[in-house]
């Protein structure tokens, strides 16, 4: 499998996304009160906000096929 040589600022856009991967997931994991609550989980905005100015810098805000291309050849799925 090919590796991808990241830019210091692609690598960052990788590294503020799966941040705010694993938080979402952490936040649906945890979610207070009963599961029929329907209560929504709270993702932090300073998380999200880190996403979005990361990948402003990689160049690849509103290119989500080029980011996340980029995504899988630097962390591949787990099988």
């Amino acid at each position: 499998m090919p590796t991808a040589v990241l830019t210091d600022r692609e690598r960052t856009a990788v590294q503020a996304y799966l941040r705010l991967l694993h938080t979402v997931r952490a936040a649906f994991d945890v979610a207070p009160g009963p599961p029929d609550a329907g209560r929504p989980p709270v993702v932090p905005p300073a998380v999200l906000a880190e996403a979005e100015q990361a990948l402003a810098e990689a160049g690849l805000t509103g290119n989500e096929e080029a980011f996340f291309r980029l995504l899988a050849t630097w962390c591949p799925p787990e099988p």
